[in-house]
């Protein structure tokens, strides 16, 4: 039996253990999650990141109507029925029933509805070059082991010039510790550390796993899938917003970035 203190690090795991956690951890956490985010998030709403960027303001994707769209790791699907909105053909993919039964609810109480499927990121249930973009805000690419696989996987989806769009955890925040107060502001991992976030149950499996990697590990995943980085977007924590999330917070935010959203095209 593991104590408290073990079954939190920075270690290694498998792919399998990986996919197993995490499809766990959001079917289990669907509920909270939802409590916790959801009037952040909204119903149909694309909002990019904590620091509260919205795709209304920023068009990182572009002109979608008419355009077929892939949110991949849709969670509760906002973002995909605001995208519905804008006269997009969208499909909304998520590897967790709890979080999907989320997206089903909201679509009963929004009245926009877009197909939800339940698929693995890494093995995405359509053929080649069917999509013109694809976007996630904080989905799947954290939780994968193999990132690389995953980014080939869009690439495949996407027709040459398609455009693919996504947000994670800013990496060099993996340098500092998982919280929003002053102790969130010392520095004390090595950037260069690969190994992922790990959380253990008493028996020692692991129950939630987060991946991270350099800017420059995703530029490489990136350029060996077959994009061209267009933007790297750092939001900036904008004045008057004093929400936390997480980590997130006022006083982090004012001093480095928590987000990067990568904007790229797939090579004709």
């Amino acid at each position: 039996m593991l104590d408290e203190e073990a079954r939190v690090a920075r270690q290694p795991v498998t792919e399998t253990e990986a996919r197993h956690a995490n499809r766990g951890w959001w079917d289990g956490d669907a509920d909270g999650y939802q409590a916790e985010h959801g009037s952040f998030l909204g119903e149909v709403d694309f909002v990019w990141c904590p620091e509260g960027l919205r795709e209304a303001d920023a068009h990182l994707l572009g002109e979608v109507a008419g355009r077929r769209v892939l949110e991949v790791g849709c969670g509760a699907a906002a973002a995909a029925r605001w995208l519905a909105t804008q006269n997009a053909d969208v499909v909304a993919v998520d590897l967790s029933a709890g979080m999907l039964r989320h997206a089903v609810a909201a679509a009963q109480t929004s009245g926009v509805r877009v197909p939800l499927l339940q698929a693995d990121g890494l093995a995405l249930p359509f053929g080649d070059g069917v999509f013109d973009v694809a976007c996630t805000a904080f989905g799947a690419i954290p939780f994968v082991a193999d990132s690389g696989a995953l980014m080939r996987e869009v690439a495949r989806v996407l027709r040459p010039g398609g455009r693919w769009v996504f947000s994670v955890t800013h990496p060099m925040r993996w340098i500092f510790l998982d919280d929003p107060g002053e102790r969130g502001l010392l520095a004390v991992h090595s950037y260069f550390d690969r190994s992922p976030y790990v959380e253990r149950d008493a028996a020692g499996v692991p129950t939630y796993v987060e991946q991270h990697r350099t800017l420059g590990d995703r530029i490489r995943e990136l350029v060996a899938a077959g994009f061209v980085l267009r933007d790297l977007v750092e939001p900036e924590w904008p004045a008057g917003h004093e929400q936390l999330w997480g980590q997130w917070s006022p006083l982090r935010g004012r001093l480095f970035p928590g987000t990067a959203i990568f904007s790229c095209v797939k090579a004709s």
